[in-house]
């Protein structure tokens, strides 16, 4: 397998959370968004990616995009670890995480969105990062209390094995923390992600160690 990626993406930075706990070797083939104009926008990727998005995931012949989609291609051709709990309620909930960040939190400080910020509507850097800080520190304010109050939580999002609420959340909080959310405001996220980095699937993943970091 083959994954377009970009060092601090964090859908890409997803996964490589999914790729590894699924024990799955991989080419890191990187994307870089910012250098020449990005990267992304080359012909070339172009004809893989129409969207000029990371990542990509490229298996034999297939090529998946949309980085929930590919962890789910990965969950159901490789079954073990499972990333998804055996019941339909707890599957829910999962998702229901997932989406909340891939959703709601994560395309409000997508780069593209902070260049149009920044290029079309005249803000600052201090003006785009107070923005990032407001739509994370929204996003996780409700998070923090479902987590808190869910008895399904365990040392993880959903129960004590990592699951694709965990693989969704850790790439969020590295967010959060670069650009200056006081994760101290959510002490539960910040438990499950301060567990996941004991996990050496998650630590790998990160963005400082991939080939591509700068």
């Amino acid at each position: 397998m083959k994954l377009y990626s970009y060092f601090r993406s964090s859908a890409s930075y997803r996964v490589r959370i999914a790729l590894n706990l699924k024990g799955l070797a991989y080419e890191y083939l990187p994307v870089h968004l910012v250098r020449d104009g990005g990267e992304q926008h080359a012909p070339a990727y172009r004809s893989l990616a129409p969207e000029g998005l990371v990542p990509v995931l490229a298996d034999g012949d297939l090529a998946v995009h949309q980085s929930l989609a590919i962890i789910e291609y990965l969950d159901e051709t490789h079954p073990q670890p499972p990333l998804l709990p055996p019941d339909a309620a707890g599957r829910a909930a999962v998702r229901a995480i997932a989406l909340d960040i891939a959703c709601d939190i994560h395309p409000l400080g997508n780069t593209r969105v902070l260049k149009c910020l920044a290029t079309n509507c005249g803000q600052d850097k201090e003006g785009t990062d107070a923005w990032i800080r407001h739509w994370i520190g929204t996003g996780f304010g409700a998070l923090e209390t479902r987590l808190a109050q869910d008895p399904a939580r365990g040392a993880f999002c959903h129960g004590d094995a990592p699951t694709l609420a965990d693989i969704m959340l850790v790439p969020q909080v590295f967010n959060a923390r670069r650009f200056g959310v006081d994760m101290s405001r959510f002490p539960t996220i910040a438990a499950v992600d301060a567990r996941c980095a004991e996990l050496a699937a998650f630590a790998d993943a990160a963005p400082a160690q991939q080939p591509d970091a700068e």
